[in-house]
C-alpha cells in the first residue's frame, strides 16, 4: 500500500482523476450487484476503481476455467466462489470500501426478503427468467432503481449496446436481441457491463 498518513489521504490519491465532487459522493454510495459473473464481476471492478464505498453482492457459483474469457477472475481464483474472489479484488483496489457477500441463490422465495433493503439493484444474471425475476421487481419497488441487461453475446456491432429507460425506476443495458447461443466475448459483455456501472453512477449523482 502507498506510505500515506491516512485512510482520506489514501482514497484521495486513488480517485484523484475522478471529477470534482464526484468521490466524495460515491463512496456513501451502496449497490447490490445481482450475479458474479461476466457482467456482475466486471461492473464491480469498474464500481470499485469508480470509488463506490460499499458494496452488496450475491452469487452462489464458483469460478471455473470456462469463465475466464470474460469475467474478472484470474487462474489463481479457480473453484474459489466467485463473490470471495470479487471481495478479495475491490479490496485490493480500495481497501476502505465496505464489500458485503452472500454465496446464495436469489429465487421468487428469498429474493423480496434478500433485496428489501437495498435501493440500487444491478441485475447481473445469465439466464432469461432470473434476469425477468429482478426486472419484474421495477414496478413493485418503485423507490428503487434497476438496472438490468439483455443481450451483448456474439461478434456483431458493439455499438448496439445502448442503455435504455423502461418506466421511472429500469433501465436496461445491452442489444435487446442477442443471446446466449451466439456465444460470449469479453468486448460485448464487458462493454455491457461498462453500461450497466455507468447508469448506477448516473443513479447514484441523480442524473437519471
Amino acid at each position: 500500500m502507498a506510505n500515506l498518513k491516512n485512510e482520506s489521504e489514501f482514497r484521495a490519491e486513488i480517485f484523484a482523476r475522478n471529477p470534482k465532487g464526484v468521490s466524495e459522493i460515491l463512496f456513501g454510495a451502496r449497490v447490490c450487484i445481482c450475479g458474479a459473473g461476466g457482467l456482475g464481476s466486471n461492473v464491480a471492478i469498474m464500481l470499485a476503481r469508480a470509488g463506490v464505498g460499499e458494496f452488496f453482492i450475491i452469487d452462489f457459483d464458483i469460478v471455473e476455467a470456462s469463465n475466464l474469457n470474460r469475467q474478472h477472475y484470474f487462474l489463481k481464483h479457480l473453484g474459489v466462489p466467485k463473490t470471495r474472489a470479487i471481495k478479495e479484488q475491490i479490496l485490493e483496489i480500495d481497501p476502505y470500501a465496505k464489500v458485503e457477500i452472500l454465496n446464495e441463490k436469489l429465487t421468487a422465495q428469498n429474493v423480496r426478503e434478500i433485496l428489501r433493503d437495498e435501493k440500487i439493484i444491478c441485475e447481473c444474471f445469465d439466464g432469461a427468467e432470473n434476469k425477468a425475476m429482478i426486472a419484474n421487481l421495477a414496478s413493485e419497488w418503485s423507490d428503487k432503481i434497476f438496472i438490468c441487461a439483455s443481450g451483448m453475446a456474439g461478434t456483431q456491432n458493439i455499438n448496439s449496446i445502448q442503455t435504455r429507460k423502461f418506466g421511472a425506476n429500469l433501465y436496461i443495458c445491452g442489444d435487446g436481441v442477442s443471446d446466449m447461443s451466439a456465444g460470449l466475448i469479453a468486448p460485448h459483455v464487458i462493454t455491457c457491463a461498462a453500461h450497466q456501472a455507468n447508469a448506477v453512477i448516473t443513479a447514484i449523482l441523480n442524473k437519471i
